[in-house]
């Protein structure tokens, strides 16, 4: 009987759902998946546990790049609603060959509150950026009169629970304003956050929405175009259904089963103490693995920035 030489499967896709993580998971727990609920409670211990590994670091599968066209006069611009942070930015200029990408530094909330003159017009070289949520508020508020898709001065009922300056939101419009009035919101910057302008009725309810945003400084002048490129973190997909693939890459799957277990056991009736211990040093041991794997590898080169004072 002659038996034939084995062979490699020629396949690199392996990619499990969340079925198959939750699975692995409980077997971990010495558990079996056996309910609807069970999958629940394991779905919502996927999302709070891809939201801890947000504030355990970067991770480099969720760098994306992204541009906001700067509008002279305009200080404030929304950024994505699952924005983390801003790792890096350039204020670019030109196109083509004739295209200029120039440093522009991030400043904190301190600083930019000092600055006594924030609509002085020019290069932007200075950005603040305010990590908000991205949720949104409702207000007891509605709009005073009917607008249209153009129109840049909105009278609301009441605007003494509104900010100075911000957004609002009219039905699935959002709207970036500068200044009020008495109840009138000025110098409107429409179809915000890729949103699109449209007419609304006296009526209409206003809320407030706490999107990430940057203000940039000087206020853009008109003598040039500006664009604002960034790279940003975003958040990790949620869970999704159980026939869901996850958004991490194949290296961090180990990393995933390993805690989703160590949540699970936690939670779990009759698991033994020392098994929760294990797999919470097990999955400490497999993210350090992933995440120490899951860095840039190139050298960094760090360079002085000199200052001359002349008396």
């Amino acid at each position: 009987m002659s038996v034939s030489n084995p062979s490699p499967s020629g396949t690199s896709s392996f990619n499990p759902d969340v079925n198959y993580i939750v699975e692995d998971a409980f077997e971990r727990c010495g558990h079996e998946l056996r309910t609807g609920y069970d999958l629940r409670t394991a779905r919502r211990s996927l999302n709070l546990l891809t939201i801890e590994w947000a504030n355990r670091g970067i991770n480099l599968w969720t760098i994306e790049e992204g541009y906001i066209p700067l509008v002279p006069g305009q200080i404030q611009y929304p950024l994505p609603t699952d924005t983390i942070d801003l790792l890096d930015m350039v204020t670019r200029t030109g196109t083509g060959q004739n295209q200029q990408d120039i440093n522009i530094n991030r400043i904190s909330e301190s600083t930019y509150s000092t600055i006594p003159n924030k609509n002085a017009n020019g290069r932007p070289i200075q950005v603040w950026i305010q990590r908000l949520s991205g949720l949104t508020y409702p207000t007891t508020a509605t709009l005073s009169t009917t607008i249209g898709a153009t129109d840049t001065l909105i009278t609301v009922s009441d605007a003494s629970n509104l900010a100075y300056g911000g957004y609002i939101q009219l039905d699935s419009e959002i709207i970036n304003y500068q200044g009020i009035i008495g109840n009138q919101l000025q110098n409107c910057v429409r179809a915000q956050a890729n949103t699109t302008a449209a007419g609304h009725t006296a009526g209409a309810a206003v809320s407030v929405p706490q999107l990430p945003n940057i203000s940039v400084w000087p206020t853009p002048d008109a003598a040039t175009t500006y664009t604002f490129v960034y790279w940003r973190l975003r958040r990790i997909n949620d869970a999704g259904q159980g026939y869901d693939t996850q958004d991490v890459p194949f290296r961090f799957i180990p990393a995933m089963v390993a805690g989703l277990a160590s949540y699970l056991s936690i939670k779990l009736p009759n698991v033994d103490p020392l098994r929760i211990q294990y797999l919470k040093q097990e999955y400490e041991q497999a993210f350090q693995l992933a995440a120490d794997e899951d860095r840039e590898k190139a050298s960094v080169r760090f360079v002085p920035r000199e200052m001359f004072y002349h008396g």
